[in-house]
């Protein structure tokens, strides 16, 4: 029975519900299917709190895949799937006021990080009915991306990320929900083909 984590964020700026920790609730509803044991947690938009709650799951739980999912508040109508982790570049301060020290994720941590899931392939043979889906190699340089390298780094690949859009009329929690269940079973799909 393989492990399978999680995370959404909680409010930030004007987004008093954050639409990644309503999907993933709606995800873990649904369930990935019998031999997939789903857990999930709201990671804080702060830097480092988001920080040792990876390390956290990645150390105790060691999990087959983490994916993480964000809130693009550009995005009104877009699933965004992130290739990769940048280490470098955050001075955008988060809900606390604090920025990493030297602006980096992992001090002597290598520039970017790519994970083992490829997002163009997935991309390719995945559609999802009244949303679009786009491939991203570039994760914004703040918490989200932040959390992406870090959880990249410590689980050595194995993490995912995606950007979804704010809740609106027309893209609900459920439907949300059911999107990333889509998503992920074919993310899942990918890391049976690579052992």
């Amino acid at each position: 029975n393989h492990l399978s984590f999680f995370s959404g964020f909680g409010p930030f700026r004007q987004y008093l519900l954050n639409s990644s920790w309503e999907a993933v609730k709606e995800l873990s509803k649904r369930g990935l299917g019998e031999n997939i044991n789903l857990q999930i947690m709201q990671l804080p938009v702060v830097y480092q709190k988001a920080k040792e709650q990876v390390c956290k799951i990645w150390t105790t739980l060691q999990p087959l895949l983490t994916v993480h999912v964000g809130l693009a508040s550009s995005a009104t109508a877009l699933i965004i799937l992130e290739q990769c982790g940048k280490n470098k570049g955050y001075q955008e301060r988060d809900a606390c006021g604090f920025h990493p020290e030297g602006a980096c994720c992992v001090l002597d941590g290598p520039e970017k990080i790519e994970s083992t899931i490829n997002m163009k392939t997935l991309w390719k043979n995945i559609s999802v009915e009244g949303i679009d889906i786009v491939l991203s190699r570039d994760a914004g340089r703040y918490i989200c991306d932040y959390t992406y390298y870090t959880s990249l780094y410590y689980g050595n690949g194995r993490a995912a990320f995606i950007h979804i859009p704010p809740l609106s009329e027309s893209v609900t929690a459920e439907f949300l929900g059911k999107a990333l269940q889509t998503i992920i079973l074919a993310m899942l799909e990918q890391c049976g083909e690579q052992r």
